[in-house]
């Protein structure tokens, strides 16, 4: 069964950095495309926020976190990791980590990929 846990989560201020964790098992990792989606409190639709390959060679970010959120991969340890810096608080929500054949079935969800049960992230002053 495929199981992808989140860590890292939590109350931070504007301007202030985190680092969200995944660890993935019950799957062939190396072979996934593994990213992040968030649900942003208000927004109906879930936003894909970033996506590596199984290859590392395809990197995608949203447009609003580009150049902020860095998104890497540790296949030795089945690890996925987003770095999150100049947080603001319309980056507030809940994040997803999210793993598929490709980035758009990643952050599809099922039944194309699959989703952990999520971190909460709240940047507040």
């Amino acid at each position: 069964q495929v199981q992808l846990v989140e860590s890292g989560g939590g109350l931070v201020q504007p301007g202030e950095s985190l680092r969200l964790s995944c660890a993935a098992s019950g799957l062939a990792y190396d072979y996934y495309f593994v990213g992040w989606v968030r649900q942003v409190p208000g927004k109906e639709r879930r936003e894909g926020v970033s996506c590596i390959s199984n290859q590392h060679d395809n990197i995608q970010y949203g447009k609003s976190v580009e150049g902020r959120f860095t998104i890497s991969r540790d296949d030795a340890k089945n690890t996925v990791y987003l770095q999150m810096n100049a947080l603001r608080p319309e980056d507030t929500g809940i994040y997803y980590c999210v793993g598929g054949a490709s980035c758009g079935s990643a952050w599809y969800g099922p039944p194309f990929g699959f989703w952990g049960q999520g971190a909460h992230v709240n940047v507040s002053s």
